[in-house]
């Protein structure tokens, strides 16, 4: 064997070697034993969140500046708020009506497109409303528009005192002092009563008892009412 052979054995055994430990160190060298440990879950940190500001926009002026835009709501001013004890809730309907009979005209421009509005011929004609649309009836409303009667002139009319409801059926006199009294009857409740006395809670007075009839004062309307002697009472 020639020493060149002798060196290429050599050589081959020592890189089998090498080959040898460097596979046993990477795959036969670990420790089955060693405890496995189980990834540690993270937990996430609380989710805080910002104060709501108020709303603001940087625009850029012509001079170059910049200033904050902060839109506002409501009166910046307590002063400036209406009064809603004077605001007026009445609907107009004269006015309603006013815009009912305006006519719709021709469009003479696209709100969406920029440039010179065209000129609109002068045979344009407005476009009818359609004839089945309802009309809101406004004359028969009291207090709206022309036809509404005008309001009374003058103080307003005095109330009068309501109609009394007593029946006199007879009187009796005293012997002794010869005092009248008079015999009322008002639905189911009977009244005796001389002149000059009062009967309902003080509404009436009696003022003058006669053979055929009584006069009685409403003292509220200070006003007096004669009735007549009732048949139909006597005779029952």
């Amino acid at each position: 064997m020639s020493w060149y052979e002798k060196n290429k054995l050599k050589i081959l055994g020592v890189l089998g070697v090498g080959v040898a430990v460097t596979l046993y160190i990477n795959v036969f060298s670990g420790d089955s034993s060693a405890p496995v440990t189980a990834p540690t879950a993270v937990t996430p940190a609380p989710m805080t969140l910002a104060p709501q500001t108020q709303a603001k926009v940087r625009r850029t002026t012509t001079g170059g500046g910049t200033f904050e835009f902060k839109p506002r709501v409501g009166f910046a001013r307590p002063e400036d708020r209406p009064d809603p004890a004077t605001i007026d809730p009445t609907l107009r309907l004269e006015l309603l009506a006013k815009v009912q009979n305006v006519q719709p005209e021709e469009a003479t421009r696209n709100l969406f497109q920029y440039g010179t509005p065209v000129a609109v011929a002068a045979t344009a004609k407005a476009i009818p409303l359609p004839t089945n649309v309802p009309k809101i009836p406004i004359a028969n409303q009291p207090g709206r528009g022309a036809s509404a009667p005008p309001p009374p002139s003058g103080p307003p009319p005095t109330p009068s005192a309501p109609a009394m409801t007593f029946k006199y059926y007879g009187y009796k006199v005293s012997k002794a002092d010869g005092r009248k009294q008079a015999f009322l009857l008002d639905g189911d409740d009977i009244f005796i009563a001389g002149e000059n006395d009062q009967v309902k809670s003080a509404r009436y007075k009696v003022v003058k008892i006669g053979v055929s009839s009584i006069t009685i004062e409403d003292t509220q309307f200070k006003s007096s009412q004669t009735i007549q002697l009732t048949p139909e009472a006597v005779a029952g």
